[in-house]
C-alpha cells in the first residue's frame, strides 16, 4: 500500500528460533540504559499476577452491572475473579496482568487451555473496576464469556507479543521462554550473534543495527509493530477517536510528517530508554527544531510556549476514563471534528 509515494510494507518479526540473550545480558555493557529502562512503562507492560502492585494495593475488587457481577479478590501471592450471573457462578485464577496501569491494566486468565481476555479491567481514574475498553459485556448463555473473551491463537500471540519479550519465536506463542514486559530485543532485535561476537573479542562481526540513524519512516514501522503502523490502520480501522491510541498511525497523517526526516520520528520527542515526559513545555525544543525563525521557518503566530496543548490536543477516549494525546499534528480549532 502507498502512501505519498512511499511503499509501505508491514515489518516481519524479530524473532528467530535461538536469537534471544537477554535484557541481563545487554546490561553487562549497556548498563546505563538498562538501569532507566527498567521502570518505563514498556518494561513494564506485562507482570505476572503474582507481581501486580495494583492487585496488590487493592485486594478487594468488585463491580456490579447488568445483571453481572465480578469480584477480584487477592489470595496470597495471587489473584483470583469471580463472576455471578443469576444461578451461574465462576472462579478462576488470574494468570497475567497487562498494562503498567497509569490508565488501566486488565488482566488473562486461562480456561481449557484458551487464554481469555477479562471482561473488567482496573482504571487508575476510578481507583476500581469497569467494563474492559472494546469488550462490551456478553450476554451469551456460557458463563466463561461472562468472564473474559476468548482469545484466539493470533490474538493470544500478538497480546503477549507486544507485552513482553522472547515470547513469539518464528510466529508461534511460546510461553515457556517468556521474558515479562518489552526488552531491548524487542526494538533492538536479535542479540545473540552479537553477544557472541563480544565475547570473543569481535563486537565488528556481528554489529547490531543502530537506530540513532532512523529516519521517522524507520521509527513509525518499528513502533508501530506495537502501536500500529499507519498501513494496518488505513485498511483495518478503527475509525474515529478510537484510533488515537495508535501513535504512528496520527503521527504520519501529520501535514508536517515528513518520512525521512527524523526530526518528525518517534524518538525524536520520545526517548525509549527513560520514563514517558509529561510536561508539555519540555516538548518545545523539539518543535523549534523545524519551526523557529532561526531556520527561516514557519513560526506559530498564536504562542511560543507549551505548543503540544494546541497542536496535539487530548482527546476522550470513550471506555478509556483517560484522555490521550493525538499525534496528528495540525492546528486544532474548537469545535472541529476528529481528523480521520
Amino acid at each position: 500500500m502507498s502512501r505519498n509515494g512511499w511503499l509501505v510494507v508491514l515489518a516481519a518479526p524479530l524473532w528467530t528460533a535461538a536469537s534471544p540473550a537477554g535484557a541481563e545480558v545487554c546490561a553487562t555493557c549497556h548498563a546505563k540504559e538498562a538501569a532507566r529502562f527498567h521502570n518505563t512503562p514498556m518494561a513494564r507492560a506485562l507482570v505476572p499476577v503474582s507481581a501486580a502492585e495494583i492487585l496488590e494495593r487493592n485486594p478487594s475488587l468488585t463491580l456490579e452491572t447488568g445483571g453481572v457481577r465480578w469480584s477480584i479478590v487477592r489470595q496470597g501471592d495471587g489473584s483470583v475473579m469471580t463472576v455471578t450471573r443469576g444461578s451461574q457462578s465462576l472462579t478462576v485464577p488470574l494468570l497475567w496482568a497487562f498494562g503498567r496501569g497509569r490508565a488501566g491494566q486488565t488482566y488473562v486468565f486461562e480456561r481449557g487451555g484458551v487464554f481469555y481476555e477479562s471482561r473488567v479491567s482496573f482504571y487508575n481514574a476510578l481507583e476500581g473496576l469497569d467494563l474492559t475498553m472494546g469488550a462490551p459485556q456478553h450476554r451469551g448463555e456460557e458463563i466463561e464469556e461472562a468472564a473474559g473473551r476468548r482469545m484466539d491463537s493470533l490474538g493470544a500471540r500478538d497480546c503477549f507479543g507486544c507485552h513482553s519479550s522472547g515470547a513469539v519465536v518464528e510466529g508461534r506463542l511460546h510461553l515457556e521462554s517468556i521474558v515479562p514486559g518489552v526488552g531491548c530485543e524487542s526494538c533492538h532485535g536479535p542479540a545473540a550473534r552479537h553477544v557472541e561476537a563480544v565475547r570473543a573479542g569481535d563486537a565488528a562481526a556481528a554489529k547490531m543495527r543502530p537506530l540513532s540513524g532512523s529516519t521517522a519512516e524507520d521509527m513509525a514501522e518499528l513502533c508501530g509493530k506495537c502501536h500500529r503502523t499507519w498501513s494496518e490502520i488505513a485498511l483495518r480501522g478503527p475509525r474515529g477517536v478510537n484510533n488515537v491510541r495508535f501513535q504512528p498511525y496520527r503521527l504520519v497523517n501529520s501535514k508536517c510528517y515528513g518520512a525521512g526526516d527524523a526530526r518528525i520520528s518517534c524518538t525524536a520527542c520520545h526517548d525509549p530508554h527513560g520514563p514517558l515526559e509529561t510536561s508539555a513545555a519540555a516538548y518545545d525544543r523539539r518543535c523549534a527544531a523545524c519551526h523557529s525563525a532561526a531556520l527561516h521557518a514557519k513560526t506559530c503566530p498564536a504562542a511560543k510556549a507549551n505548543c503540544v496543548t494546541c497542536h496535539m490536543p487530548k482527546i476522550e477516549l470513550p471506555g478509556a476514563h483517560a484522555r490521550f494525546t493525538d499525534h496528528q499534528i495540525r492546528i486544532a480549532r474548537a469545535g472541529d471534528p476528529y481528523p480521520n
